[in-house]
């Protein structure tokens, strides 16, 4: 008996980082996936075959967290490995790198595979409650949002606290975005414990930037509905000024913006844990996404061009 299972990447579009401290984020997924098959073994424990594509260094940068990881997963699944092995196996088309959920995608791959594989019929509220015990791997104290949109798709409103609020945002049809991916493996973690001490040494300059990014959120989610992205570019570029304030932006970063924003994209800015990874830029259309794209590929850098805003049977 094989289990298989899917998990999409993603692109936070609004707020990483302030999401952490209960300030609204909007996420959406993106439309490349991981797969995991599970499959049992004569051996006890569990063996990895991870086929994905990655940053150089990427997979192996994150082994300990993976293993961590994946030791969660089937802890918070009650799943018993002494008398009967597995072994699982990732692929897929997400491209692993920091930035596009690669972590979330891979928790709920796994999860989705493992219920799978053992019969449990798993609802996807299940499912996320099971990845998001697997990112804390990875994360430390994750937000919750990465693999909220991996499990469930779409563009997602999410707000972090004792119940988090989850709520889908339908824009009328789906748009076209670049990613560019700096090379760069990010480590999540350090990024958001650095935010922590600096917004407990600076309080007063931190309100106010957090404020602004409550606001940013509101906005969005209207020019979202309304389809004005004009109006979603600009609160983009704001979006990563308030990101650059709070210091998780880098130099590949903030060129990969420019570039972006000087060949046409209405916004772009950082796109996940920052320094390092990977860029958003919006390109409403497939000519202004393939100019923007092309662009960055002259630079030496890789992209993925995809479209936020498709639901998960798109």
């Amino acid at each position: 008996m094989t289990g298989e299972g899917i998990g999409f990447g993603k692109a936070i579009l609004f707020n990483e980082h302030f999401v952490v401290y209960g300030i609204p984020a909007i996420v959406s997924a993106i439309g490349k996936y991981t797969t995991a098959k599970v499959e049992s073994t004569n051996k006890t424990g569990w063996q990895l075959n991870d086929n994905r594509k990655a940053t150089p260094n990427y997979k192996e940068e994150k082994t300990d967290q993976q293993k961590d990881s994946i030791n969660r997963i089937l802890k918070r699944m009650n799943i018993d490995l002494s008398k009967k092995g597995i072994e699982i196996t990732l692929n897929g088309n997400l491209y692993c790198a920091s930035g596009v959920g690669a972590s979330a995608a891979s928790c709920v791959a796994i999860a989705r595979a493992l219920s799978d594989h053992y019969e449990l019929n798993l609802s996807d509220e299940e499912i996320n409650e099971i990845a998001y015990e697997g990112e804390k791997g990875y994360h430390g104290t994750p937000s919750g949002i990465d693999n909220t949109a991996s499990t469930f798709g779409g563009l997602i409103w999410f707000e972090k606290g004792n119940d988090n609020v989850m709520d889908k945002i339908s824009p009328p049809s789906p748009v076209e975005i670049v990613m560019g991916n700096t090379g760069k493996v990010a480590d999540t973690t350090a990024a958001v414990a650095g935010v922590r001490a600096r917004k407990e040494q600076n309080p007063q300059k931190y309100a106010e930037i957090f404020d602004r990014a409550e606001n940013i959120a509101y906005l969005a989610k209207n020019a979202f509905q309304e389809e004005d992205y004009k109006e979603l570019g600009k609160l983009m570029n704001e979006n990563h000024k308030l990101l650059q304030q709070i210091e998780v932006s880098s130099r590949e970063l903030d060129f990969l913006v420019k570039l972006a924003r000087d060949n046409g994209a209405l916004g772009a800015k950082l796109t996940g844990g920052g320094l390092g990874g990977n860029i958003i830029a919006l390109t409403p259309g497939r000519e202004l996404q393939d100019e923007v794209a092309t662009a960055i590929e002259k630079e030496g850098f890789q992209t993925l061009k995809t479209v936020i805003g498709a639901s998960r049977e798109g």
